[in-house]
């Protein structure tokens, strides 16, 4: 009962302030580990192993324990605050959205670059719309439905744990040159971590949208999508949303093509210049991501509720 009225009370303190505008703590260890990866980064499996254990491992022994004391709930508390992303993950898809209503293409692009890896001065407004898209789903899992998950399962340590490796696949987790062999570890950890969230967060998605729709989508799509647990969620989310994701992008200077997601195929050709109508048809398709992860997060608290009733209960 008390794991739940902190995560109520979390999720309220999150929706009604947000994130720290001046120093957020997952913005602090990710300056740490980019300088002890200037200092220590060796091609190498073993050594990037080595670097996320001592980046992460303090830190969640030391929430462990904090969590232990007689005040642990308050420290349960402030770390879920921290690391939830649900208000943030909005006032940036927003941003993306009125952009595109105003006309302001520019704005919309930098907007974008804020949520995504990729490289976004290029993008007409469908691709600005698109990758938007994609993020809020994907992030939708990482920044909230991933971190409620581990918080009810293994509580503050969890949520540390969690928050801090994805923080590092977010950095070493592509499959750049310098990171193929660096970043492994961080990557094939996060996808562990991942891995059940990811396909409750799809359920979510389908229950809160077009199930049919999404359901065949991530039966038919998830597997061609390189990342195991994105692939689910976006797939599923597209199909939700009746909206189509994937296509091209650049990551690391190079265009790249990624499989199509969604009800209708992506064409193999780059994108005509979006029209005005297409703006704002994009900035309404933000929107209605964004009143999805709303609702499917309203299904997780009415199932974690019932859940609640019955342990009480019994």
């Amino acid at each position: 009962m008390t794991a739940f009225l902190v995560l109520l009370g979390a999720l309220t303190l999150d929706r009604l302030f947000g994130d720290p505008r001046r120093f957020h703590p997952l913005a602090g260890f990710g300056r740490l580990a980019q300088g002890l990866e200037r200092r220590f980064h060796a091609d190498s499996r073993l050594r990037g192993t080595l670097l996320l254990t001592v980046l992460v491992l303090p830190w969640v022994v030391l929430a462990g324990w904090a969590a232990s004391l007689a005040w642990g709930w308050v420290v349960s508390l402030l770390v879920l605050v921290l690391a939830l992303g649900w208000r943030s993950l909005d006032e940036h898809a927003e941003r993306v959205a009125a952009s595109l209503e105003q006309g302001d293409l520019d704005g919309a692009r930098a907007g974008t670059g804020m949520l995504v890896s990729r490289a976004t001065d290029e993008m007409d407004a469908d691709g600005v719309s698109r990758a938007t898209v994609e993020s809020v789903l994907e992030n939708g899992n990482d920044a909230l439905f991933a971190t409620v998950f581990w918080f009810l399962v293994a509580g503050a340590p969890g949520v540390v744990a969690y928050r801090l490796v994805n923080t590092l696949d977010a950095m070493w987790g592509y499959r750049t040159p310098r990171h193929r062999h660096f970043g492994w570890a961080a990557a094939r950890l996060d996808d562990v971590f991942n891995y059940i969230p990811a396909r409750l967060t799809a359920l979510a998605y389908a229950a809160a949208g077009r199930m049919g729709s999404a359901l065949r989508c991530w039966r038919e799509q998830a597997a061609a999508w390189k990342s195991p647990n994105a692939g689910p969620v976006m797939a599923a989310g597209a199909g939700a949303l009746d909206v189509r994701l994937g296509g091209y992008a650049y990551y690391h200077g190079r265009r790249e093509w990624r499989p199509s997601l969604g009800p209708d195929p992506v064409p193999d050709v780059a994108p005509e210049k979006a029209s005005e109508d297409g703006a704002a048809s994009g900035a309404a398709r933000i929107r209605r991501a964004m009143a999805l992860v709303d609702r499917a997060l309203a299904l997780w608290m009415a199932v974690i509720v019932i859940g609640v009733s019955f342990v009480v209960l019994a």
